[in-house]
């Protein structure tokens, strides 16, 4: 398959993520809406380092980590969002015995965090 190919199929599998995160919140399911939203994430900055890097893309979920090795430059803000939302991945994978993420998980908390996810995702999106 031919870096391109890969590009649109590592987008295409972000955009889907993010639908799926916005139907989990609809239907109250807090914690994986955030798990979907790190996929989205992750899987635009994979086509983005394809892209860039003219390489398939590792097998990380580190969204820091990701963007770096992708070359993309990013604020001290950005650098914090980005490691929020991969905390959503291993947290909402992992629960502890408390399940205190998904206690954390509240409506208004995830409508938050999903608003930051979808402006990192187009941001970006245009990165490509």
């Amino acid at each position: 398959m031919d870096n391109e190919r890969i590009v649109d199929y590592w987008l295409s599998e972000g955009e889907q993520a993010l639908d799926v995160a916005r139907h989990l919140f609809e239907k109250g399911d807090y914690s994986y809406a955030l798990f979907f939203g790190h996929l989205a994430v992750e899987k635009v900055l994979k086509a983005i380092h394809v892209r860039k890097v003219d390489q398939q893309a590792p097998r990380l979920h580190n969204l820091l980590r990701l963007a770096l090795e992708a070359g993309i430059e990013v604020t001290n803000e950005q650098k914090q969002v980005l490691i929020r939302i991969t905390a959503f991945n291993l947290e909402s994978r992992y629960p502890d015995y408390n399940r205190e993420f998904r206690k954390k998980c509240t409506p208004q908390f995830t409508r938050q965090e999903l608003v930051q996810i979808e402006e990192i995702f187009k941001w970006l999106k245009l990165k490509l």
